[in-house]
C-alpha cells in the first residue's frame, strides 16, 4: 500500500488545524500492542473524534469522485516500487518477479478490484497506515530508502479512503513480503467500524475489493473504468493490466492469453534527449493530441537539482489567434496523471504551449487537482520560462530561417509573453522580430539600423510606422513607401498593447499608425507653418465640415498646408486615441477609453485649389463640399448605407 503522510486534508480551503479535530493524532498504540498477541479475528473503531467522518470523506475528499480509481491504482503502483526498492538495497532476499497492477471489474454483481503483488502489509502496518486516517508510510519508506527508490507516488494520507466516495463496502486482503507474515483481511462499511482477521490469501501483495453503491454504478462499466485509466494511467511506471487483450474471430471479439496493459511505462519525457528523433518528439505528441496539427517546435526539459522536473513543451501551430486552447499541458507527479491546469506552476503566456509536465516537487493538496504556491513552484516557473527563451534565442541565431517561417504562428505567444513577463521580456529583445509590409523580417537592432536615417523626426525620436490592415490603409501605405518610409505589418490583436511596450523598452522611439495622420505629419522634420487664419474663421471652417461629416463622432476640424497635389480633405485617428481604444477592448483597465465617443482628426488642406472653390461658396460648392468629405470617408471605411448611396448619385451627376 502507498503511504498516507500528514497533508492537506479534503478540498476545502481552511486550515489543517481545523480538518486535526477529525482526528485523535495518536497512532492507538493500545491496538498495536494487542494485535502481536492476538490471532483471532480483531474489531475496533478507526482512531478519530467524531461519526461524521466518513459522510465527509464520501461527499468531499475529492472534487471529481472518479480520482479513487487513480488513488489507488498509484497506492498499488507504489507498493510494487517499495518492493523493488527493497530488493535493490538487498533487504528483500525473495524473488521479486514481474511487477503489475491488475484492475478487475465485475460488471454484474458491481465488484471493482485493484490488485497488486508488491510490499503488502502485515497486520500491524494495515492497523498503523489504514486504521489512522491520514497517517502515512511513504515519507519514511522514502526517507529510508531514498538511496534506491524513485518513482514513489504517494505522498498524502487519504488516497485509500477515496474508495469510500463510490462504495458501500471496502475490503483488504494483503500479505507483507517480510518473512512469517500472515495475510490480513481488513472490511469496513463506510462507518468508522472495521473488522480485521486472518486472511487465507497465499501470495504476497494487496488486493482492494470494492463493492460500489448504487449512486456509483457508472463505475461498473468496462467503457469507464477503460476511460479513467487511459486519462489517469497511461503512463504510470509499473504495467497496469485491465483485463485480456482482444482479437475478432468469428464475427465478434474473444480475449486472447495476453494481458491488456494500458500504460507506457517509459513515456519520453523519461528519457535522454540524446536517445530520441524528431519522429518520437512528433509520435508523442500525435498521441497526446490526435486532431491537432504537427507543433512547430518542442522543448525537453530535465532538471534534477534543486529540484526534479521532465517533461516536454510543445509549440502548437496556432490557425485562429484568439482561438486559443488553454490548458493543454498536463502535469504528472512520478508519471501519474494530476492535472491539465497548471496555472500556478507555469506562468500565463506559458499556458498557450501544449505537453507534459512530471515534478515529484509540486506541492498538492489531498485531491492533487489544484496547486499551491510555494518556493519550489517559483523556481520551477522561473526555470520553465528561462528554457523556453533559451530555446527561442537558439533558434534565432541558429536556424533564423526557421524562425521567419514560424513567426506568423508564434507571434501571439511572444507577445504575450513579452507583455506579461518582465523577466522573459528581458530575454525575447534579443530575438524578437519585426514583419514589414513586403514580408522582410528584422531583429529589433536590424530594423532600427534600418530606418534611422529617414525616419528620425525633428526630436531626435526614431519613427517606427505600421499598419494594421493592409487593404483599408493602401494609400496611406504607398504615401510613406513614395516618401523613402518602409511600413511594418503589425496585425495581431495585442499590438496596440505591444507597441505601447516597445516605446517604453527601445529607447528614443515612437510608434505610429500609417493612417493617424499627414505623411508629412507622420515623421516632422522640422516645425511646420501653419495656415494664418483667426479664430472666427477657424470656427466657420470647422463648423462648415463638421456639417457634412456623419453623426455621433467627435471632430476636430485644422487647417493645414499640404500643398496643392495633396488631398483636399484628410480624416484621421489620433495614434494615442485610437491605441487606447484599441486596448482598452482587450481589457486592461482602459474601459473608459473605450466608452468614448470615437474621436478623428480632419484637416482640411488650405492650398488644395477644390477646398478655395468650396470657401468660395457659389453653384456647386454645397455639392463639392459633400464630394470631397465623402471621399475622405471613403478612403477611411466610414462611408456606407444611404451615405454611400447618395455619394455615387452625386458622382454620377458631378460627371455629366
Amino acid at each position: 500500500m502507498a503511504g498516507n503522510p500528514v497533508g492537506t486534508l479534503f478540498d476545502f480551503q481552511v486550515s489543517v488545524g481545523f480538518y486535526r479535530r477529525f482526528f485523535d493524532g495518536k497512532t492507538n498504540e493500545k491496538n498495536t500492542n494487542d494485535m502481536a498477541k492476538k490471532k483471532s479475528t480483531l474489531s475496533g473503531k478507526i482512531g478519530v473524534t467524531t461519526e461524521n467522518i466518513f459522510p465527509v470523506i464520501k461527499q468531499f475528499l475529492y472534487s471529481d469522485h472518479e480520482i479513487f480509481l487513480r488513488e489507488l491504482v498509484a497506492n498499488a503502483v507504489d507498493a510494487d516500487q517499495k518492493l523493488k526498492a527493497l530488493a535493490q538495497s538487498g533487504e528483500c532476499k525473495s524473488e521479486v518477479g514481474d511487477l503489475k497492477v491488475w484492475v478487475e471489474l465485475d460488471e454484474d454483481k458491481k465488484i471493482l478490484r485493484i490488485r497488486d503483488n508488491g510490499i503488502g502489509m502485515t497486520e500491524e502496518e494495515v492497523d498503523k497506515y489504514i486504521n489512522q486516517i491520514a497517517f502515512s508510510s511513504a515519507g519514511e519508506f522514502l526517507e529510508k530508502y531514498k538511496d534506491q527508490v524513485s518513482g514513489i507516488i504517494g505522498h498524502f494520507g487519504l488516497g485509500f479512503y477515496s474508495a469510500f466516495m463510490v462504495s458501500e463496502k471496502v475490503t483488504i486482503d494483503s500479505l507483507s513480503w517480510k518473512e512469517g507474515s500472515k495475510a490480513v483481511h481488513w472490511e469496513c462499511d463506510g462507518s468508522p467500524e472495521y473488522t480485521m482477521e486472518e486472511s487465507d490469501k497465499a501470495d504476497r501483495g494487496t488486493v482492494i475489493t470494492l463493492y460500489l453503491d448504487k449512486d456509483s454504478e457508472e463505475f461498473a462499466l468496462k467503457g469507464k473504468i477503460e476511460q479513467l485509466l487511459g486519462k489517469y494511467c497511461k503512463f504510470m511506471p509499473v504495467p497496469v493490466v485491465f483485463g485480456k487483450k482482444q482479437e475478432w474471430k468469428e464475427d465478434k471479439y474473444v480475449d486472447t492469453d495476453e494481458d491488456n496493459v494500458i500504460n507506457s511505462i517509459e513515456p519520453i519525457w523519461t528519457r535522454q534527449p540524446s536517445d530520441l528523433k524528431d519522429e518520437d518528439y512528433l509520435k508523442f505528441y500525435k498521441a497526446l493530441y490526435p486532431m491537432q496539427e504537427d507543433p512547430l517546435f518542442w522543448i525537453h526539459l530535465n532538471v534534477d537539482y534543486p529540484f526534479t522536473l521532465t517533461g516536454i513543451l510543445y509549440f502548437p501551430k496556432i490557425k485562429e489567434r484568439m482561438a486559443i486552447d488553454r490548458n493543454k499541458i498536463q502535469l504528472y507527479c512520478n508519471q501519474m496523471f494530476v492535472t491539465d491546469h497548471v496555472d500556478n506552476i507555469v506562468p500565463d503566456f506559458l499556458t498557450l504551449l501544449h505537453g507534459v509536465i512530471d515534478s515529484p516537487d509540486i506541492p498538492l493538496n489531498v485531491s492533487r487537482s489544484y496547486l499551491q504556491s510555494d518556493a519550489n513552484v517559483k523556481k520551477i516557473s522561473t526555470y520553465i520560462t528561462k528554457k523556453v527563451a533559451d530555446r527561442l534565442e537558439e533558434i534565432f541565431k541558429n536556424q533564423r530561417p526557421a524562425l521567419e517561417e514560424k513567426w506568423d504562428n508564434l507571434k501571439l505567444f511572444i507577445e504575450y509573453g513579452m507583455l506579461s513577463d518582465e523577466k522573459f521580456c528581458d530575454r525575447a529583445l534579443s530575438f524578437v522580430l519585426l514583419k514589414n509590409t513586403d514580408g522582410k523580417y528584422f531583429s529589433l537592432e536590424e530594423y532600427r539600423k534600418a530606418i534611422e536615417p529617414e525616419q528620425t523626426d525633428k526630436d531626435k525620436k526614431v519613427v517606427y510606422l505600421y499598419a494594421t490592415d493592409k487593404d483599408a490603409q493602401y494609400a496611406f501605405i504607398e504615401a510613406a513607401k513614395n516618401k523613402g518610409y518602409d511600413v511594418l505589418w503589425l496585425d495581431c490583436e495585442l499590438d496596440s498593447h505591444f507597441v505601447n511596450l516597445l516605446e517604453m523598452k527601445v529607447p528614443d522611439s515612437r510608434f505610429a499608425r500609417v493612417d493617424s495622420s499627414s505623411v508629412d505629419n507622420l515623421i516632422p522634420k522640422e516645425e511646420r507653418i501653419k495656415p494664418e487664419m483667426s479664430e472666427d474663421k477657424k470656427k466657420e471652417l470647422s463648423d462648415l465640415f463638421k456639417g457634412a461629416l456623419p453623426e455621433g463622432n467627435d471632430y476636430t476640424v485644422e487647417p493645414d498646408n499640404l500643398g496643392e497635389d495633396a488631398s483636399p480633405l484628410l480624416i484621421t485617428q489620433s495614434e494615442f486615441m485610437r491605441r487606447y481604444r484599441e486596448m482598452s477592448a482587450l481589457g486592461g483597465g482602459l474601459n473608459f477609453y473605450g466608452e468614448m465617443p470615437k474621436a478623428y482628426d480632419v484637416t482640411v488642406n488650405m492650398q488644395n485649389p477644390v477646398v478655395a472653390k468650396i470657401l468660395e461658396g457659389g453653384e456647386g460648392a454645397q455639392d463639392l463640399l459633400h464630394q470631397v468629405v465623402d471621399l475622405a470617408l471613403l478612403q477611411n471605411g466610414m462611408l456606407k448605407g444611404k451615405a454611400l448611396n447618395d455619394f455615387i448619385q452625386r458622382s454620377e451627376k458631378l460627371l455629366k
